[in-house]
């Protein structure tokens, strides 16, 4: 039997343990990850393009697990009454490629994006950060704001959406659960003095959300809104200011911010950072840019947190998703069909 954790199972879950503590403490499992990356077969997804968006597929494997995740990416969904992002991932084991856990991951895809944006500040963003502007307030947004409060302690927000109504939304959300948010009137005034800046647009298209004359020395720049070719958030100038660090080089060359510049353009995959291998932020008035398009291993995280914290609750099903005869070489006995007779 496969253990699976529907929508209604993780609302429940989330509803139950809480979105901030549950990123928080994701965190610990995407650190431990990231530290062994190089035990993880990678590569970077597959992806099938379309006029209306993309289809992708993210696998990754260590010496006892393999994991995916279907996911979509669909920006014009929302005025069509969809969500943009939908995805689902699986867990199997390598020994014998039968398949042991199995998950939505709408809703865990923006859990684990944002736990993995707090991780990287944690260890680029000055210490004393305080003050988080959102540059883009879609799906993402909310989790953002509650990943960096749950692991850095940020309660002051700056906002700004090219959609009113999407900024109000933001608003009746988050001002609830106690932050300190200011409205902008641009992107240029939500950044003003911002000690983390996060974009997170959905548009495909190569977009300039920041310039190079709106970033402040010292700043963390989180870039999670460009994630496949053809789109980005920052002017390419910022990018060649500041320290560049990404997830899988391979793959964010051909999604990520810096698919605007030569290939031989320098950044550090984050990895190297965590298992002591690279350096981070060195100064003070340095700006660190992290250039975040998602990658598999963070889904295998997430899968396996999300895993080891429902056993021993309600909050799965155990589903029959692989035949099993009991002679593994008589699948069609298994069907219970009799040969016609003549």
């Amino acid at each position: 039997m496969t253990r699976f954790v529907d929508v209604q199972n993780m609302i429940r879950w989330v509803a139950a343990r809480g979105p901030e503590t549950i990123m928080a403490e994701m965190v610990e499992y995407l650190a431990d990850d990231f530290r062994r990356w190089e035990e993880f077969d990678k590569t970077p997804r597959v992806a099938s393009h379309t006029p209306f968006g993309v289809i992708e597929l993210m696998p990754t494997a260590d010496h006892d697990s393999y994991a995916f995740k279907y996911v979509n990416g669909h920006p014009s969904n929302p005025m069509r009454g969809f969500q943009t992002v939908t995805a689902f991932g699986v867990l199997a084991d390598v020994h014998n490629g039968y398949p042991t856990f199995m998950s939505e991951m709408t809703l865990l895809t923006a859990l684990r994006t944002a736990a993995t944006s707090a991780m990287v500040a944690k260890k680029l963003a000055r210490t004393d950060s305080r003050h988080l502007a959102l540059v883009g307030t879609g799906s993402q947004s909310e989790f953002q704001a509650l990943a960096f409060r749950g692991v850095l302690g940020i309660e002051k927000l700056t906002v700004w959406d090219t959609d009113p109504a999407a900024m109000e939304k933001f608003v009746r959300n988050m001002r609830p659960l106690g932050f300190d948010i200011t409205l902008a009137e641009s992107a240029m005034a939500a950044v003003r003095g911002a000690d983390i800046i996060t974009t997170c647009t959905a548009d495909k298209t190569k977009a300039t959300i920041l310039t190079a004359d709106m970033v402040e020395a010292g700043v963390h720049i989180n870039a999670i809104g460009g994630d496949c070719p053809g789109k980005t958030e920052l002017e390419a100038a910022i990018l060649q200011r500041g320290s560049v660090f990404v997830e899988f080089e391979p793959q964010t060359r051909i999604e990520g911010e810096i698919q605007q510049l030569p290939v031989g353009f320098p950044v550090t995959e984050f990895w190297r950072v965590l298992s002591g291998q690279a350096a981070g932020r060195v100064a003070r008035d340095q700006v660190t840019i992290f250039d975040s398009v998602g990658f598999a291993v963070e889904d295998f995280s997430a899968l396996r947190f999300v895993r080891d914290s429902v056993d021993g609750t309600e909050f799965f099903a155990e589903i029959d998703l692989v035949a099993n005869p009991a002679n593994p070489k008589d699948l069609f006995g298994l069907m219970g069909v009799l040969a016609p007779t003549g």
